[in-house]
């Protein structure tokens, strides 16, 4: 899936946070896999578009901030 686009994406980038809400998203890939349809970066800046709309404390919450929570229990 070479030629994806994050349009392609959107509906069910949509789906998980409207399921889970940011509180349970956290950013990830499934790399090194993913690099055989996009690189690393490409895929952090298609996920940091998708982000753009929501509220600093929302984008936060996914790009790290769940990540650092579920480490402390």
């Amino acid at each position: 899936m070479k030629h994806w686009k994050l349009a392609d994406l959107v509906p069910y980038l949509d789906a998980a946070l409207e399921a889970f809400g940011a509180q349970r998203l956290m950013f990830g890939s499934d790399w090194p896999v993913c690099t055989l349809a996009i690189s690393h970066t490409r895929w952090a800046e298609a996920i940091r578009s998708w982000l753009a709309p929501l509220s600093v404390s929302e984008r936060d919450r996914i790009l790290g901030g769940t990540a650092i929570e579920a480490d402390q229990l």
